[in-house]
């Protein structure tokens, strides 16, 4: 079954990183997005200095935000992740270490070609919340439960999004795991523009 390889990807990255669950999206950005719409959050603060796909998706959903001002300089600039202040999601793009999972949260990797685990395209949801995993890991694939096939056969949907990743990608994932296994890099900083100076229009 195509979503073998998938689940196999999700277990590995569970185990690596200490978390109880990973969901595989196929961005990071998507599983950010997955995390905001099932904590239903309505407003969070967090820094400027970020991709600008994370405003994009705020504007998307209309939630509320702000940026971390100025004297709190130490906030604006990460290494490997940063926190949606007023929620339990983290933007942890940058990362991928072994134990790296922190209780209670949400963190969402990212597997571009720049990142520790450079598949080239996809993310992943790191967390311990079962409730949270039935049901995102439902949003992730159109509301569908995989264990009825064909999809058809599933009479009741939730809403899902088309946000899942190819077996292809989670092969390569498996293969790119091993070596982070034995190297486990540390993160690095990198300097993203400072997003207080643009304009996003509705």
């Amino acid at each position: 079954m195509s979503f073998e390889k998938i689940r196999q990807f999700e277990d590995a990255l569970a185990t690596f990183t200490g978390a109880p669950y990973a969901i595989m999206t196929d961005c990071c950005t998507h599983a950010i997005e997955l995390c905001l719409r099932y904590d239903e959050i309505a407003e969070c603060s967090f820094t400027p200095y970020t991709y600008l796909s994370i405003p994009m998706t705020m504007h998307k959903l209309g939630i509320k935000y702000d940026y971390f001002p100025d004297h709190l300089s130490h906030r604006q600039h990460w290494i490997g992740e940063y926190k949606f202040e007023g929620t339990r999601i983290w933007d942890s793009a940058r990362l991928c270490r072994k134990d790296m999972y922190r209780a209670g949260q949400m963190q969402c990797l990212s597997f571009g070609h720049t990142k520790p685990l450079h598949i080239g395209r996809g993310g992943a949801i790191l967390l311990d919340d079962p409730a949270a995993y039935d049901a995102i890991i439902r949003m992730r694939y159109d509301g569908r439960d995989l264990n009825i096939s064909p999809w058809q056969d599933q009479q009741v949907f939730r809403v899902g999004y088309h946000y899942k990743p190819t077996p292809e990608e989670a092969i390569q994932g498996l293969e790119l795991l091993e070596g982070l296994k034995d190297t486990n890099p540390e993160p690095v900083y990198v300097q993203y523009p400072d997003l207080r100076k643009i304009t996003i229009l509705s």
